[in-house]
């Protein structure tokens, strides 16, 4: 069973290997991004009110995946390296703290959403409907996150040892339910009571909770790579440094965009709830576009990582190649629909035409950079991949800090709302310059003397 995974990662073709690890996870997201949007859209059923707090959550739930996706980046990457250097209790030693570290998680988030929902409601909006209807999504969302955490890493072990079919079958299974039961749990439907946010919320968990129940089963009778035992949960100080050595990055770089959606939400409040809204919105239907390349990434990173513990820098070259030509052309087709047909796509959220005049022109300046971050999305799984996450970390701190935010803030000032939308593709551009150059060093000085 080894040799023949192993075969599969160091020899099987570029392309198809990267077709095979991908699109299971591709898929899975794109289910994943589906209900995502379904969420909102039944949500949006209830009042631009309900919509626009459950968008004003979305930085702490960003928050929230920053900590379990940046810790999953870091697992994945150490994992597949140790998988190629054949360092088999190593590979043990990854899983078992990765389950024991997201224990630790799932206590604190629990804890911080006892108290800390409401808290952030008052903060964000004096609106009392608003502040009612985001406590009640936002309280479930936190206090059982222990669904979403568990989910996230039982996947993660998977794709990193190359099970992505089982990956996908936990995400979309996950997906189904939680698309079944969010009108049945929001407006009370088959007998159960009428829920509204809460409902939605509680139809995301049980979700999570199938997700995680799968990916648990598959990593202990499947997963052939792993072994949990109790010897490999005790937490070990050298794996856990070597775990964030590339997840703290991660955790920062993702927790930098719940910081920038916290501040923007701000500067958008103060024209109107409807602009935030619309970015909430944004936000929904543009991972409809993001998540298929995220899933590309999640296969691109323990290929690289796998590939560079074997020394075989010219596989690890064409897989970047690879990957950001199919992420550049999934990111083509996302701008052509924002381009042609925002209208319709705001109607998929009940948008008034107040929604509908702020939204379009809105949808069309935030699609522009959409092909560039495609080819930024893919240097970063590079550097994810070799360990260099603090690169990832820079290129969004550079992006979304430095300059997004206030270039927002400035432009809102000088010529009103158009002006937040603008500072998209102005960040956009400097991210990219910042990753080519970062790219083109990291192939010069780390891969190509592989060769060697």
């Amino acid at each position: 069973m080894e040799e023949t995974r192993q075969n599969k990662m160091g020899t099987m073709p570029c392309n198809q290997l990267l077709l095979t690890m991908s699109v299971p996870m591709m898929l899975s997201m794109l289910v994943q991004a589906l209900y995502n949007i379904v969420d909102s859209v039944f949500v949006a059923r209830l009042s631009e009110d309900a919509l626009t707090a459950v968008s004003l959550a979305f930085p702490i739930q960003t928050l929230m995946i920053a900590v379990i996706g940046g810790t999953g980046v870091g697992i994945n990457a150490r994992l597949s390296r140790k998988l190629g250097e054949r360092r088999f209790d190593e590979v043990n030693l990854t899983a078992g703290n990765a389950v024991t570290l997201n224990l630790i998680y799932a206590a604190v988030i629990m804890i911080l959403g006892q108290f800390g929902a409401s808290l952030y409601f008052h903060m964000m909006t004096p609106d009392p409907e608003i502040r009612a209807y985001g406590v009640d999504y936002l309280y479930v969302i936190m206090s059982l996150s222990a669904a979403l955490i568990f989910q996230v890493t039982f996947e993660r072990l998977l794709q990193s040892t190359g099970l992505t079919i089982w990956s996908m079958i936990s995400q979309t299974t996950g997906a189904v339910i939680n698309i079944i039961l969010d009108p049945i749990m929001i407006f009370g439907l088959l007998g159960c009571p009428a829920m509204g946010t809460r409902g939605a919320a509680l139809a995301t968990v049980i979700g999570q909770t199938t997700a995680a129940c799968i990916g648990l089963i598959a990593n202990l009778r499947v997963n052939k790579e792993i072994r949990f035992e109790k010897q490999y949960l005790r937490p070990d100080g050298q794996t856990i440094a070597q775990i964030y050595a590339v997840g703290l990055p991660s955790i920062l770089m993702q927790s930098i965009g719940s910081v920038m959606n916290f501040f923007l939400n701000r500067i958008l409040l103060d024209f109107s709830s409807t602009a935030a809204a619309v970015f909430g919105v944004y936000f929904k239907l543009q991972s409809f576009v993001f998540m298929p390349v995220f899933g590309l990434n999640n296969g691109v990173v323990p290929i690289i990582a796998f590939n560079y513990g074997a020394r075989k820098p010219e596989r690890i070259r064409e897989t970047f190649k690879l990957g950001a030509v199919y992420a550049m052309s999934i990111m083509a087709v996302g701008f052509l629909l924002f381009e042609l047909i925002p209208g319709p796509l705001l109607g998929l959220f009940n948008a008034s035409e107040n929604m509908l005049s702020i939204g379009v022109p809105a949808l069309r300046i935030l699609a522009t950079p959409f092909i560039v971050a495609g080819f930024c999305i893919m240097c970063s799984s590079v550097f994810q991949a070799l360990g260099h996450g603090v690169l990832s970390l820079w290129v969004s701190l550079i992006r979304q800090i430095i300059v997004l935010l206030p270039c927002a803030f400035i432009l809102s000032k000088v010529i009103g709302l158009q002006g937040v939308w603008l500072s998209f593709p102005i960040a956009e551009v400097a991210s990219a310059a910042l990753s080519i150059a970062f790219i083109r060093g990291i192939l010069k000085k780390e891969v190509d003397p592989l060769a060697g």
